[in-house]
């Protein structure tokens, strides 16, 4: 059933004890051709317009959700997304449907419904939806259709995803002062490089701000099953964590945090209300700042196909609250490190740059050097500190 907006969505608690699974990614994708289009990678408000119209029929946006909006993790962020574009811009109409299954019959019917609905944009939310998207736009040459997370672009498809490794980075660095065992946990998704490039920001913060810190990772081939995912963090606090991080849209690995008297860091959205002893901050997304930028462009009729991956001095990513039970002075060094990134003095650009080296210690990024967007967008390497198999 397609979904119209109305309320606020479902409670954060009530609906993370729901189990599903999200997105089922192919291993390998980082050599499927991601780096044959990074050079048209565009930064936000390239097209903004100061004023949305008003008059005339409203503009129809409807979007593709992989799991329950109230899933606390990627879909629930993409919806809150689309209801801050709601409450921004005049006349503008959004729907939605959640839960939509990766497989291609399922996912191209889904969008070709929407596109035969008259949505002017239809938004595909999900890794998997990417060729179905493609598909489906052939058809429908005067729909704006924009996949998050894909490489695959047309005249009339834009991706788009973020820098999600910035604010990772400083979630490190607050996770190194926390440790004391100096060993710290990651609970990851799929080995493909979004997931790897986040586990080596948050190493490098780690290991920044205490040298003698080490970052074991777990896969769980899953984007939310919190059984499989608390299990997981169980097993990197057996070996000798202290602190759970993860790449997941479950906050599960926060609760197992929890509970061991442990801490963590959340991701997708702030977990701390999930795990309140446990959660230090959580790197977040602000939907909503690409979406209204992308519907100003169609209204205006200054849309046109483009590959955009914003930061956070574009305010895509961010930092959750750092909690409470951090040192005063822990806190301050976050906080002066998310100021330099928010206002552009730092970018991954510089948290990438050499000297780097690989878990064997191979120098893969030369002193003074910053890795391209190619080298990032296909990262599939540890850097030195990493315990774990980047391509098991």
């Amino acid at each position: 059933m397609v979904e119209t907006t109305g309320g606020e969505g479902d409670s954060r608690v009530e609906a993370l004890r729901a189990r599903l699974t999200r997105r089922d990614v192919i291993r390998g994708v980082a050599g499927t051709g991601i780096a044959l289009s990074i050079a048209g990678f565009s930064r936000p408000g390239a097209h903004a317009q100061d004023a949305s119209p008003t008059a005339g029929p409203p503009i129809k946006v409807a979007f593709v959700y992989v799991s329950p909006v109230g899933d606390l993790g990627w879909t629930w962020a993409h919806d809150q997304g689309r209801l801050a574009l709601e409450q921004t811009l005049p006349n503008v109409e959004t729907s939605y449907q959640e839960s939509v299954p990766e497989n291609p019959a399922d996912a191209e019917r889904v969008i070709r419904d929407f596109a035969q609905k008259g949505n002017q944009i239809v938004v595909t939310t999900s890794f998997g939806y990417m060729q179905p998207t493609i598909n489906v736009a052939k058809d429908f040459p005067d729909t704006t259709f924009v996949h998050i997370s894909g490489y695959m672009t047309a005249e009339n498809v834009s991706t788009a995803f973020g820098k999600i490794e910035e604010p990772r980075y400083v979630s490190g660095l607050i996770a190194g002062k926390m440790t004391k065992s100096n060993q710290l946990g990651y609970v990851a998704a799929f080995p493909i490089p979004e997931v790897i490039r986040g586990i080596n920001a948050f190493t490098l913060g780690v290991r920044k701000a205490n040298p003698a810190a080490t970052v074991k990772v777990v896969w769980t081939n899953t984007w939310f099953d919190p059984q499989k995912e608390r299990q997981a963090a169980d097993a990197l606090l057996d070996g000798g964590a202290d602190v759970i991080t993860q790449h997941q849209d479950t906050a599960a690995p926060q609760q197992a945090a929890e509970a061991r008297g442990a801490y963590g860091v959340g991701y997708d959205a702030d977990m701390s209300p999930l795990a309140p002893k446990a959660v230090l901050t959580s790197p977040i997304w602000h939907w909503g700042v690409y979406y209204i930028d992308l519907v100003r462009q169609v209204q205006a009729g200054t849309w046109q196909s483009n590959q955009y991956w914003g930061g956070w001095k574009d305010g895509l990513v961010d930092l959750a609250p750092i909690a409470p039970m951090v040192p005063e002075d822990v806190r301050a060094m976050g906080e002066t490190e998310a100021a330099k990134f928010r206002n552009g003095e730092q970018t991954i650009y510089t948290v990438f740059t050499g000297p780097l080296k690989d878990q064997s210690g191979e120098e893969k990024v030369p002193v003074g050097q910053a890795m391209t967007d190619e080298a990032l967008l296909t990262m599939d390497w540890f850097v030195e500190g990493v315990e774990g198999d980047p391509t098991p």
